[in-house]
């Protein structure tokens, strides 16, 4: 929530900031639980008190509902019942307690579902998690919610470790020896190589009663920074983490130890990469991830997804997109401070670039795409392979993608030599089972929202029509 993410900024309780907007503590804390509407008095308020821009104030999180509720709204329960686009902002600027809570309800319809579809195996079998509570969210369905809906900006904890950083830096950057160095200085925690058979999964443990932080032997530099940074994270954020988690109310079992450890990567990826000189260096550079890569220490993942938290109110930078796919389409990370939808169920477009990158060896791709809602996007996506170390451990490979709207294409290197006027444009959808586009040669799937038109005496690139 914006509101949330505004009190954050300005170090406010919720009754300090209640006061100066003109409300009560207990109307703002509905507000940012998604229980009760932005109002044109608290909008007023908000903007005398604060001089914040009411477009930009009320639209975000408002486009992220709307296209959440599109593809909720687009299963065959509620076909013939998918209201227009106006309705649709309707219900997400004046009801978005509402909203949620359908979103809610559909996700634990569509896992009720799926849990039916195995009832055979589990009533031969002892009585499994799934069971106990069939309406309830799977935890990283909960925790990913969660992170969405806040815009993937954690401003308290974010501004942590922007302290934490300019206090053991030395020169531009933090680096390894500094965080192994002040890990041991300030907890008496040590970092040492653990050397593991090349078929284990094993990447770190920490053994509290030795002290002793354990990293696979033969993790890449960036990786071990990275891990350091989130033990410091769960160690010295342990009340912020707690506060953040006390807010979220969640409810399925293991959403909190999950978002426990969303956060601590979230501070290890703000420590390493401080919000100032991290956006300043993005600025100056362009947003070219490969040069950041360098600067900071990081890999492209780790670049690509701080790119995507840069929304410090006041000192924004370009919003982006940075997802992580895996060969069959599945989605493993995906953040956002963009409008940009990703697949709530299900595959995600096959003209999206992040598909070609696996082909691509080494290559960054460029695309411009377009999403059936107009809105276009520079998109970015490169292949990228995790070694597991040695010749007998098989390595990891993902396809990497960030992107922003195509209005901020000046600002990003990425578009240089791109004519945006002239250049070809992919229209891409956010999965074949909402998509509208009839003439998508791609196509793998009717839109499960439209009648079907089968004609026996014509063929198509794709079987199937629908109105």
């Amino acid at each position: 929530m914006q509101v949330r993410r505004l009190r954050e900024a300005h170090a406010l309780t919720q009754h300090a900031f209640a006061e100066r907007v003109g409300i009560s503590a207990s109307y703002l804390n509905q507000i940012e639980s998604n229980q009760r509407p932005l109002t044109a008095p608290v909008l007023l308020g908000l903007a005398q008190a604060f001089s914040v821009n009411l477009a930009d104030f009320a639209q975000e999180d408002t486009d992220r509902l709307i296209g959440d509720l599109r593809q909720a709204l687009a299963d065959p329960v509620f076909s013939g019942l998918l209201p227009n686009s106006q309705d649709l902002k309707t219900i997400a600027a004046n009801t978005p307690w509402f909203a949620h809570a359908f979103l809610s309800l559909h996700l634990a319809f569509r896992r009720a579902n799926e849990r039916t579809q195995i009832l055979d195996e589990a009533f031969s079998s002892e009585r499994t998690e799934m069971e106990r509570d069939p309406g309830a969210l799977l935890p990283y369905e909960e925790v990913r919610n969660f992170l969405h809906y806040r815009g993937n900006y954690l401003d308290r904890l974010d501004r942590n470790a922007e302290s934490l950083a300019e206090e053991i830096s030395v020169g531009e950057s933090v680096h390894g020896t500094h965080l192994s160095d002040y890990l041991f200085k300030r907890h008496g925690i040590r970092v040492e190589n653990e050397k593991v058979d090349p078929s284990s999964l094993f990447i770190r443990r920490y053994d509290r009663v030795a002290r002793v932080l354990w990293l696979r032997d033969g993790l890449d530099h960036a990786s071990k920074v990275f891990h350091i940074a989130h033990l410091i994270g769960q160690i010295e954020q342990e009340k912020e983490l707690d506060a953040i988690i006390s807010e979220a109310s969640f409810r399925a079992n293991g959403s909190a130890a999950i978002t426990r450890i969303a956060l601590a990567n979230y501070f290890a990826g703000a420590l390493v990469m401080p919000y100032e000189r991290f956006l300043n260096a993005a600025r100056s550079l362009r947003y070219d991830v490969e040069r950041l890569c360098i600067l900071f220490g990081a890999s492209f993942e780790q670049v690509g997804h701080r790119l995507s938290t840069l929304q410090r109110p006041g000192d924004r930078g370009v919003p982006f997109y940075f997802v992580r796919v895996d060969r069959a389409g599945n989605i493993l990370k995906r953040h956002s401070s963009t409008r940009f939808q990703f697949a709530r169920f299900g595959g995600t477009c096959p003209l999206w670039n992040v598909h070609e990158a696996f082909s691509s060896g080494d290559r960054t791709l460029v695309q411009i795409a377009e999403m059936p809602d107009g809105v276009r996007y520079l998109s970015i996506a490169r292949a990228a392979t995790k070694s597991g170390g040695s010749h007998l451990a098989p390595p990891r490979h993902f396809a990497l993608g960030i992107g922003c709207e195509i209005s901020y294409a000046q600002d990003v290197v990425y578009a240089d030599g791109i004519d945006i006027k002239t250049a070809p444009v992919t229209k891409i959808g956010v999965s074949c089972r909402i998509c509208e586009r009839g003439d998508c040669p791609q196509r793998a799937a009717p839109p499960i929202d439209r009648p079907l038109i089968v004609d026996p005496d014509r063929r198509d690139f794709v079987p199937f029509r629908f109105s």
